[in-house]
């Protein structure tokens, strides 16, 4: 199959370069630790002179040979690249956002090799307490594209993360999200606070551990809040009734717990009913997993993992702007 487009996925700590055939098909895939924030220092040769840009040299590093054998490849980039501290910023596109409006906004830049580099921007939503998402956009496109019309009309879609991302869709728009800090928040007390020092890691994953701080999180207990519940991961331990190779994951199933019990209430009243929506997960398969784990404890009986998110939202956005011949779907 011949390659029609090179997409790009490049947040924080990563960059994903995926070079695709018809219908989003993935050719090759590369992954990188060039994330904007850890880019490449050391210098090489494009197009003829020394470069320093760590924002070139990384781009070179993802799909230079792919280039080089087929240069005319359009390129499109999600995620921090369009950042303010990224390789070019694209501006937010206000909720409600979709693949029309998102794809007609990318901004574009042109790269030492002369490669135009097509960047989508992310999704703002104003309010009294803004919430923005750079990324996560494309990603919740690209599972609206493989939907049944009728399946999106109670859905939410799931993104766990550093800042997890849980994003409310009608009629193929992103209409509302939410964000949590939760696997922020975990990192900073397990490496910098009181409850890091007694945790050690263990061999595998405790889900009696993790199943009781969910278990925590939606008792009378977690009534009291997180901030109040987070101290049982320190006490439990002195008391012996946690063993040091179980905190974190103790704490990992109370902070999840704690995020989900606030999901839950929110959606109930947002929907003025009992009933929760179907879910659908995009991420890391481990931390999803945990996810739908606490998910199914705390009322959300339909959950489901999706695939290649990322990869069919570039294709999608691609197509929208014209970067792809219609004939490529």
């Amino acid at each position: 199959m011949q390659a029609q487009l090179i997409a790009l996925d490049w947040g924080t700590t990563s960059l994903r370069a995926y070079k695709l055939a018809a219908g989003a098909v993935v050719l090759e895939q590369r992954a990188l630790s060039f994330g904007i924030m850890q880019l490449p220092k050391t210098p090489r040769v494009i197009n003829g002179g020394e470069c320093t840009d760590g924002f070139e040299l990384a781009f070179e590093e993802a799909c230079g040979d792919w280039l080089d054998a087929q240069p005319d490849l359009p390129v499109i980039a999600c995620g921090m690249v369009g950042s303010a501290q990224g390789w070019r910023e694209a501006a937010y596109c206000e909720t409600p956002a979709n693949v029309a409006n998102l794809g007609n906004s990318l901004q574009t830049l042109v790269s030492l090799r002369g490669t135009r580099v097509h960047i989508v921007p992310g999704v703002i939503q104003r309010s009294r307490l803004p919430n923005v998402m750079r990324g996560e956009e494309t990603q919740v496109l690209g599972v609206l594209q493989n939907l049944p019309a009728e399946a999106g009309g109670d859905l939410l879609i799931g993104l766990p993360g550093s800042h997890s991302k849980w994003v409310e869709v009608i009629d193929g728009c992103i209409t509302h999200f939410d964000t949590f800090m939760t696997g922020e928040v975990f990192a900073v007390l397990s490496e910098h606070s009181i409850l890091g020092r007694t945790q050690q890691q263990g061999a595998a994953f405790d889900g009696l551990a993790f199943d009781r701080g969910v278990q925590v999180a939606l008792s009378v207990d977690g009534e009291l809040g997180v901030l109040s519940t987070l101290f049982s991961a320190r006490t439990l331990g002195l008391t012996g009734e946690l063993v040091p190779t179980a905190q974190a994951d103790y704490l990992s199933g109370l902070m999840i717990g704690h995020e989900l019990v606030a999901l839950a209430a929110v959606q109930r009243r947002r929907r003025h009913s009992v009933h929760l929506p179907a879910i659908i997960l995009i991420g890391n398969a481990q931390l999803c997993a945990r996810y739908g784990r606490a998910l199914e404890a705390c009322g959300f009986a339909r959950v489901t993992l999706a695939e290649q998110a990322t990869e069919r939202g570039l294709w999608q956005l691609a197509l929208a702007a014209g970067l792809l011949d219609s004939s490529s779907r």
